[in-house]
């Protein structure tokens, strides 16, 4: 049994959850929570009595998954194409519609990141390994997820750059082969109507639909039912949402309103700046504030915050001491994706970073220093110990 820093972060997160429940503003909703973050403590405790055994496996681990996802791949893009021969509309190749609104582009787009960074640092590649790198780094464009194309185009090119098994020479080709086949199919498809979208300057869009700069977001005070948020400024808006909360009660800087108790309060926002109601939960004034930052801070208070940034933060200087690429390349994106959605407070999303976290930083140093040097031994270059798994 092994219980070190790494897996002590999760569960204390996860204890300051539940001591959320004392001071929270919905007693009901914070309880009701605590269920769908249960895996920052069951996943750690599962690590903390079976580490060894996940340590010998690892390499396995990520495979298997890997190819689980290139299959997953598979069912979600063969199901756009029979919704196209039925429909005729080519939007089910994109983004929500290619992944479903119920499990969400941007999540399912992480999902298929990692697998994608998989195929492309395993030391001895096959065929098939190559197909499956180009089919979920195709996949991930289709998706359209920006934050998590642009950090996973960034990622591939350093990679290509710095670290990929061939020479220099072969390494710029490969770049500039890459960066053009990004650039291409960010042209050709959603990507670029939903960048067009997110910077245009247009005051009015379509159908007298009015387009909010991110100084609307900020400082009018009050919204119609025709205003339209582009990303960025909507999340301007919920970080000034955050902040007006702080300015009338400037207790929950200290405690939060609790775990999953803050929608309510940025409900009751929405209504008092006349935000679109929206239908369901898609009016803005339901949204949560799409931003794990912002979000802990509201419900944890500041010690859920420095928390949350301390396990982000061992995270990354883990994967750099390891020197394991797939695990640098996932403690970037997650710090890059928590800025724009609340991953964490969505089940999908814990469960995903929660295993990954603990399966990466299971590994300690000196054993991949020991694996780096049977590899040199082998024949093998100080590189390998970068690339492999």
């Amino acid at each position: 049994m092994q219980f070190g820093t790494a897996i002590l972060l999760p569960v204390i997160l996860y204890v300051l959850m539940a001591l959320s429940m004392l001071w929270s503003a919905d007693f009901n909703s914070t309880f009701r929570a605590l269920s769908k973050e249960a895996s920052l403590l069951f996943i750690p405790i599962a690590f903390c009595f079976n580490g060894k055994f996940i340590r010998m496996g690892k390499k396995d681990i990520l495979k298997n998954y890997s190819v689980a996802m290139v299959l997953a791949g598979i069912y979600f893009l063969g199901r756009a194409v029979i919704r196209f021969y039925q429909s005729g509309n080519s939007d089910v190749f994109f983004y929500h519609e290619l992944a479903t609104p119920a499990i969400n582009a941007i999540y399912l787009s992480a999902l298929f990141s990692v697998p994608m960074f998989y195929f492309l640092t395993v030391k001895k590649k096959l065929w098939w390994s190559y197909i499956c790198f180009i089919f979920l780094f195709l996949l991930i464009f289709l998706l359209s997820s920006k934050t998590v194309i642009i950090i996973d185009v960034i990622l591939t090119a350093i990679f290509m750059l710095f670290y990929a098994r061939v020479t220099k020479k072969g390494r710029v080709v490969l770049f500039v082969l890459f960066m053009a086949s990004a650039v291409a199919m960010g042209y050709y498809g959603k990507l670029k109507d939903r960048l067009v979208t997110e910077f245009t300057t247009r005051a009015t869009l379509a159908n007298g639909v009015n387009n909010l700069t991110i100084r609307d977001a900020w400082e009018k005070e009050q919204f119609s039912h025709n205003d339209y948020f582009n990303g960025s400024a909507f999340r301007v808006y919920q970080i000034r949402v955050y902040s007006e909360l702080v300015k009338e009660n400037p207790m929950i800087f200290w405690t939060g309103y609790g775990l999953n108790a803050s929608p309510q309060k940025v409900h009751e926002k929405g209504i008092q700046h006349n935000v679109h109601p929206g239908e369901a939960d898609y009016g803005y004034s339901l949204q949560n504030f799409h931003n794990q930052y912002i979000e802990t801070f509201a419900d944890l208070g500041i010690a859920g915050l420095v928390l949350l940034l301390v396990l982000l933060g061992y995270n990354l200087r883990k994967a750099l001491k390891n020197k394991d690429f797939i695990h640098i390349a996932f403690a970037i994106l997650m710090i890059a994706l928590l800025l724009t959605e609340s991953f964490l407070w969505r089940q999908r999303g814990v469960v995903f970073f929660t295993v990954l976290y603990c399966l990466f930083n299971s590994i300690r140093a000196k054993d991949l220093k020991k694996g780096n040097e049977k590899n040199i031994g082998n024949g093998g270059s100080g590189l390998s110990g970068v690339t492999s798994l």
